[in-house]
This record gives C-alpha cells, sequence and structure tokens, in this order.
C-alpha cells in the first residue's frame, strides 16, 4: 500500500517522535520507517535543526588530547592530531541526545529541539505564503541598509552576516527584491543582484570544441593519477592553479591560486601567457612563501590543460634540483574538477567583468591586484560558516597569512568590501 504521509511536511508529534528516536540511539532509517518518511527526510529534518549547545573547549577537535605533549594547542599541523568523529552526532542519528557518555564528552555537542523546529518551519512557512510583512517605512529603513551593499556587490548573505539586526532570513530577502518590494521605496531591482541568472553553454557552441590530445607532460600526473595520490595522502595541501584574462593578445593575465583547505584566492599578474610566465610565477610564490612553507601549502597544484602550463617537470623541480611539489591535470573540459578555484573566478569577476579592458580598469600592476584580492578574501562566505577566507587563514594557518599581509593583501571591515569595478577607480 501507498504510504501517503511519505510527502507531507512533518508535523510537530512527528518531529517529537524524531527527538525520541535520537535520544534512543535509533538509526535515521529506523525513525524514518516509524512516521512513514525517507530516511533522507530525517536525515535534513536533524541537520537544519540541531544547535550546537555546548563548543568544545580545545581549538580543534582532537581525538589525541589524553594524550597530547603541545598543552592541547590542537593545530592542523601538528604531527599528532587525528580529526575527532563521532558515529552518534555526525553519522546516525545526527545528534547529541540522549548520548550515554555526554557528561564525559570534551567535543561539541549538537541538540535537537522539535518545538524550535516546528517554530523556524512555521516562520519559513508563513514567510513564503503570507507576502510582504512589512510597513513602508520598515522597508525603506530596510533598502536603506542593503542598497548601497548590495550596489558594492556583496550577497544577501554576506549583508545580513553583518547586520542581523534586519532579522530576515536570506530568502526573505530574495523574494523583497524580486517581487519589487524596494523599487519604489529605493529603486532596488533583481538587476542589483550579482548573480541574477546563470546560463549554460549553447550545443551548437559547445559541439566546437575538440579533445585535447595527451602529451608527454601528462603522463602520470593525470586526474586519475591525481586521485590516486590524494587516496594514498589524504592530508597534504592541495592548491588550484588557472589563469584569467581578457584579451589573450596583449593581457594582463592573472595566475590564480587557490589555497583550497583555507579557501583563500591567491593570484599574480602576468603580461605574458606561456609556460615560461607561469614558471616564473611559480618560482615567485615559492620566493614569498619560502621553500618549506611552499612545500607545505602547494604541495599538490592542480590545474587545466593550458599550453601556459605544460613545463610541469620545472614546476615541480625547485632550483637545488629536488623536488619542491606535484603538479597533476584535469581531464579535457572538466573546468569543474578544480571548481572550488572556478567559484572564486566568478568572485574575480565582480570586480574585473568579462570583454573589459583591464588596465583601462585599473589593472596595472601587482599592488592593484592585491587589493582585489584584499575584497575577495574579505567578503564571507556561507561555506566557511560565515567566516571570510582571511578569517580562517589567519585562525588556521597563521605562517601562510603573515606572509600574505606582508605581501600586501589585508582584511577590509565587512561594510567596507566592494565586488563592483569601481573599486580600482578609487585607488
Amino acid at each position: 500500500m501507498e504510504n501517503t504521509n511519505a510527502y507531507s511536511h512533518l508535523t510537530l508529534e512527528e518531529r517529537r517522535i524524531i527527538l525520541k528516536g535520537i535520544t534512543n540511539g535509533s538509526t535515521k532509517t529506523a525513525i524514518a520507517r516509524t512516521i512513514g518518511k525517507d530516511k533522507s527526510t530525517i536525515g535534513k529534518e536533524i541537520k537544519a535543526h540541531r544547535v550546537l549547545v555546548k563548543k568544545c573547549p580545545m581549538p580543534l577537535e582532537c581525538s589525541a588530547y589524553r594524550k597530547c605533549v603541545f598543552d592541547r594547542q590542537c593545530a592542523p599541523d601538528c604531527p599528532d592530531y587525528k580529526p575527532f568523529r563521532c558515529p552518534r552526532r555526525d553519522r546516525s542519528p545526527g545528534a547529541c541526545n540522549g548520548c550515554p557518555i555526554r557528561g564525559k564528552c570534551r567535543f561539541d555537542k549538537y541538540d535537537y529541539n522539535p518545538e524550535k523546529a516546528q517554530a523556524v518551519y512555521q516562520e519559513t512557512l508563513s514567510d513564503s505564503r503570507a507576502g510582504v510583512n512589512l510597513t513602508s517605512s520598515e522597508a525603506k529603513a530596510m533598502a536603506d541598509v542593503i542598497g548601497p551593499l548590495l550596489r558594492q556587490g556583496l550577497s544577501p548573505y554576506q549583508i545580513l552576516l553583518a547586520h542581523p539586526e534586519l532579522d530576515v532570513c536570506e530568502k526573505t530577502i530574495y523574494n523583497y527584491i524580486e517581487s519589487g518590494v524596494f523599487h519604489e521605496v529605493a529603486g532596488i531591482t533583481a538587476m542589483d543582484l550579482r548573480r541574477q541568472v546563470s546560463r549554460k553553454l549553447p550545443k551548437s557552441k559547445a559541439v566546437s570544441y575538440k579533445k585535447r590530445q595527451d602529451r608527454r607532460y601528462l603522463q602520470g600526473r593525470t586526474y586519475k593519477d591525481y586521485s590516486a595520490y590524494l587516496a594514498e595522502n589524504p592530508d597534504v595541501f592541495v592548491t588550484q592553479m588557472d589563469t584569467v584574462y581578457n584579451d589573450e593578445a596583449h593581457g594582463p593575465f592573472i595566475q590564480t591560486f587557490k589555497f583550497v583547505k583555507a579557501g583563500l584566492l591567491f593570484a599574480l599578474l602576468q603580461e605574458e601567457k606561456t609556460s615560461s610566465a607561469m614558471l616564473s610565477g611559480i618560482n615567485l610564490l615559492e620566493e614569498l612563501l619560502g621553500s618549506q612553507l611552499f612545500r607545505k601549502y602547494a604541495h599538490v597544484l592542480l590545474t587545466d590543460r593550458g599550453s601556459e602550463f605544460s613545463a610541469a617537470q620545472a614546476m615541480e623541480t625547485a632550483a637545488d634540483g629536488s623536488r619542491r611539489a606535484r603538479v597533476f591535470f584535469c581531464d579535457p573540459m572538466q573546468s569543474g574538477q578544480k571548481g572550488t578555484l572556478e567559484n572564486n573566478h566568478v568572485e574575480l569577476r565582480y570586480i574585473l567583468p568579462k570583454q573589459t579592458d583591464l588596465r583601462g580598469l585599473g589593472l596595472v600592476d601587482q599592488d592593484a591586484l592585491n587589493l582585489v584580492l584584499s575584497h575577495v578574501n574579505s567578503a564571507p562566505v556561507q561555506s566557511l560558516g560565515g567566516k571570510c577566507p582571511l578569517e580562517l587563514t589567519a585562525f588556521l594557518y597563521p605562517d601562510l597569512y603573515e606572509k600574505l599581509l606582508a605581501f600586501g593583501i589585508r582584511k577590509i571591515e565587512s561594510d567596507s568590501v566592494i565586488l563592483k569595478p569601481y573599486l580600482l577607480k578609487n585607488r
């Protein structure tokens, strides 16, 4: 018989049953079977509404803390660091309610509360169905806050992080903008959103591309080799590398680097898009970081198969002939394999849009590029828990942060972050 409850919304009583299941240590599958839902529904409900009720007193959750000889000053590069994983908290059922060792546990504790979960659900439901719950004066006051920041290129998520007093959710801001709530009071429209529409490449254009032939420098450096290397060395640091430009004939060219674990974008300005220019960029990065830090943070370089990156062996080899890095290449036409860097390129393009004269825009030297990087890396990122890449780097990788600071990349206050082309005009 078909389960008629499978596609209905969770009720408060069902949420209380979920809490009972968590407390008893039941699996998500067992809880789902009890209330007639799919187990993915239970997993999403618990993950969305569980709340951190007690923070781990150590800087990081390390399962080797009992034998720690470093006074429990946890850091990712500690040789004894072992990330803590709790099967009950992190897998199933997904929260700490009823955990028998809760009193002895030193790690982050998350609780699920059905009444609070129901209240959040009701608020979201009401917000999506009731229309605009604002007076014109309230709309004007809200628009006065978000308008200037939208025009600086910030997203509603980043604005709400800096202005919790707005007391609405991110979806509400989008709904208000797209329904024209702020148009009459402040002239804000959907066109002020920095990424309103995403477009796919038409098939008629896609078929004009041809798969590149593998060359000798790719041997042992394909994406399959990269995946195998990471499987054997799961804790290694990965840096993704690419090139951004508007005028292939005359430049300038931006050699980009993404320190993946730190979520941070670094870049160097180049006058040529050649293998020798990209090699000089690698050498400059090593000079900036120093040999030891370069081998730590740029140990693995993942890039695409552009001809400017064909000097793979030279990029891997230090001046003394020793190996300083491992270079790997994405599969042809698979830029998503270095997707975190591609996402940063989208942010870079807010300030340096395509089909513009980058030099005319103000990108004339490395100092100008450092200003761009400072603003891009100071914008809060949802996947980083609302922190900006520079904050995360300063906390987790202070040695890397100090090198970037000395190079000229600095943190910008959240309300002063500008992700628009006029940034370079104000230098």
